[in-house]
């Protein structure tokens, strides 16, 4: 009768604020969007501080939103690599991002392999404890149907950053700047496809303004480790009673027990 509700998630969206505004938007939204332009500023400058803050304000633009994500393995050092592409630390950004990417790589493989053991690919795997060569790896993964295939691609695509900036390259001092950024927004594709807590991923569905996982994807390895911990299951009446500075969930009625379908809960959900 019950589903697990995604809850736990990170994002920021502030980068949006700092949009041009559009002559079709209504008054009130232009006067809004101004208010959230300054607000933002203004956090801006007492998180990274005022020296060279034009050129911080463009950096933090340019890296646009840091996606919707459950909380996993990545959420604290693609904070830390998107601080440091802001501060104008771009090298610093552009390898952060290539060896978080290898991470991420690492911590599914480590997570997931076992589940796989019947696999040739298995083979290529089995006995390390770390990967630095990405195409098993991504290989293995998106095999085992672990990893989406549009991530898959591009992860790939981070590889070939990853050789460039990794490995002696002479134009790396002059487009720094530049292989950081693409990298950064690589990393952020491979979040926002692969970890998203809001999306058309297969083992969602949607309620309107809710995620919920469905039910033949509860035993999946990827979901049972990386998305059911940031879950909560509740049945078709639960409230939300709070979301700061802790979730509050009100689930304390009665249900069925019986087994419904995901689109019972849904028309269940909908219409409570």
């Amino acid at each position: 009768m019950k589903r697990y509700r995604i809850l736990s998630f990170d994002f920021d969206s502030r980068a949006n604020s700092l949009e041009p505004i559009q002559e079709t938007w209504d008054e009130k939204v232009k006067g809004l969007h101004v208010q959230n332009r300054e607000n933002t500023i203004k956090g801006l400058i007492k998180q990274f501080g005022e020296r060279n803050i034009d050129s911080k304000i463009q950096n933090f633009k340019d890296l646009k939103f840091k996606p919707f994500s459950v909380t996993a393995f990545h959420n604290k050092f693609l904070e830390q690599i998107r601080n440091s592409y802001v501060l104008g630390s771009y090298y610093p950004a552009l390898t952060g991002a290539c060896a978080l990417g290898e991470r991420i790589l690492n911590h599914m493989v480590l997570l997931l392999r076992d589940y796989h053991k019947d696999t040739p690919e298995y083979k290529k795997l089995y006995r390390k404890q770390s990967f630095d060569y990405w195409p098993h790896a991504i290989d293995a993964l998106e095999s085992w149907e672990e990893l989406l295939s549009e991530a898959a691609h591009k992860f790939r695509e981070l590889n070939e950053k990853r050789n460039r900036a990794i490995h002696f390259n002479p134009e790396t001092d002059y487009n720094d700047k530049e292989l950081a950024l693409e990298a950064i927004h690589l990393i952020q594709d491979i979040v926002n496809i692969q970890f998203s807590s809001f999306g058309n991923q297969p083992w969602y569905f949607c309620v309107p303004g809710e995620m919920y996982i469905k039910k033949e994807w509860e035993e999946k390895p990827l979901v049972k480790h990386i998305f059911i911990p940031n879950s909560l299951l509740v049945g078709y009446k639960h409230k939300i009673e709070s979301l700061i500075p802790q979730i509050v969930v009100n689930d304390q009625f009665e249900y069925e027990d019986k087994e419904i379908s995901d689109d019972e809960y849904y028309e269940l959900r909908r219409n409570h």
